[in-house]
């Protein structure tokens, strides 16, 4: 049985407020959220649209975002994931070639134009998916993964539902339209791909998260694929920052963006997922539907701009800090009899801009006092804390749990020790019940 201690209190006035941030991945739980009318929402021509917080999860704008739509070349975010799984785990290495295929080879639309029988090494293709959103490097890479595209296409569905994306599901890895894939490998199935702006920031943020070096991948303005190539490939992302003096996209370069993928066709409309990062907070930005190629950039920079103009993340909750009123635990069989206790991590909420951080409440929860049993080592789990938190100007409240850890170690006591503890004990119970008795 859990030992609960309910703690709903304000923490201390004495509390120390920085910008730090917590990694933590909790988008899906806040899809909900939406900024309220004291702070004023773009007006968009889209048919969906979110931005979060990755670092803390938090939903600042949400448009629709909820609402399955296909994705266009937004997929290729999954198998960008994917891939760059296969390198981190040693099961591929960006050095390892690949033997295009047929499937590669007569896939359309985005391309770099692989032959069958074609050989690049996994870097080469990876570097044309992210910058060129090439087709039939995508299908290649995808094939050299899981042995075919429908192979692989199980493992991105399977990552999504990991990743707790609740609409997406994928039936190639491209984002191409069923009838646009090569007539042979064509699933049967008469679904396409799917993806909301939520479920599709959701893998921006494990993009962020789990892969940090992403951008020497998606910042790459241009490549030039083989040296024949009369010329290079070309980034989709007019929005990059480098951009800022290339003539043909400076109006559109935006100050600390780095990624991650567009995405069109004539289902989808335009679409964008973009990250930026300004003054140490990153945010994470989705577009779907627009009109034309240039106002899903201004649609986005709408979205960030109204992100970074108006909140930023504060720490409440220093990593490694004492929690009020419960400095210490009881051990069993320790030359100590009791441990101290403390967070075993920071926390942090996004606020508006200026907010005086004040009202955070918690909730403490013990593992069984029996687990505490000497030796006990220095961070070892005693249970956890829940944070919440309201802020004003925003609809819904905010929470994060970190563990509670011990913060020394606990040497086991010798038995000569346990024995007259445990007589000194017996006497002090006695000596409680005489009294009682009077």
């Amino acid at each position: 049985m859990l030992l609960n201690m309910l703690c709903l209190t304000a923490l201390p006035a004495t509390m120390v407020f920085a910008e730090k941030a917590q990694t933590t991945t909790n988008a899906q739980a806040n899809s909900s959220t939406s900024v309220a009318g004291s702070i004023q929402k773009p007006d968009l021509n889209l048919k969906s649209a979110v931005l979060i917080e990755p670092t803390t999860g938090q939903v600042l704008l949400s448009m629709n975002a909820d609402e399955p739509l296909p994705p266009a070349s937004m997929t290729k975010m999954m198998t960008e994931y994917i891939v760059a799984e296969q390198v981190k785990q040693g099961k591929l290495k960006w050095t390892d070639k690949v033997t295009v295929g047929e499937n590669a080879a007569k896939t359309i639309g985005s391309r770099i134009f692989l032959a069958q029988g074609d050989v690049h090494t996994v870097k080469e293709l990876y570097i044309a998916m992210a910058v060129g959103s090439a087709n039939d490097a995508t299908v290649a890479l995808a094939e050299r993964v899981a042995g075919s595209e429908q192979e692989f296409v199980k493992l991105m569905n399977e990552t999504a539902k990991q990743m707790g994306m609740k609409t997406a599901y994928f039936i190639n890895a491209t984002g191409l339209d069923k009838k646009d894939m090569p007539a042979k490998f064509q699933p049967d199935t008469d679904k396409e791909d799917v993806m909301s702006a939520m479920d599709a920031a959701i893998l921006g943020l494990h993009i962020v998260k789990d892969h940090p070096d992403y951008a020497q991948f998606t910042a790459i303005q241009s490549y030039k694929f083989r040296e024949r190539d009369k010329a290079p490939i070309v980034n989709y992302n007019w929005m990059l920052e480098a951009n800022k003096n290339i003539p043909n996209f400076k109006a559109y370069a935006y100050p600390g963006l780095d990624g991650l993928k567009t995405g069109h066709t004539q289902n989808a409309g335009n679409c964008f997922t973009g990250t930026a990062v300004r003054n140490g907070m990153r945010l994470i930005s989705v577009v779907m539907g627009a009109d034309s190629e240039a106002h899903r950039f201004t649609e986005t920079k709408k979205v960030l701009d109204f992100g970074f103009d108006n909140f930023e993340v504060k720490q409440v909750v220093p990593g490694k800090s004492k929690v009020q009123g419960l400095d210490s635990v009881p051990v069993k069989k320790g030359v100590e009899t009791s441990v101290g206790v403390v967070t075993d991590g920071d926390v942090s909420f996004v606020v508006p801009k200026g907010s005086d951080v004040k009202g955070v409440q918690f909730k403490t929860q013990l593992e069984p006092a029996d687990k505490l049993v000497a030796p006990i080592e220095k961070g070892t789990k005693v249970g956890t804390i829940t944070y919440t938190y309201k802020a004003a100007g925003m609809d819904q409240a905010q929470t994060k749990t970190v563990n509670l850890v011990t913060s020394e170690e606990v040497e086991k006591g010798s038995w000569i020790r346990l024995f007259f503890r445990a007589i000194g004990e017996m006497f002090s119970d006695l000596f409680d019940g005489i009294k009682n008795l009077f």
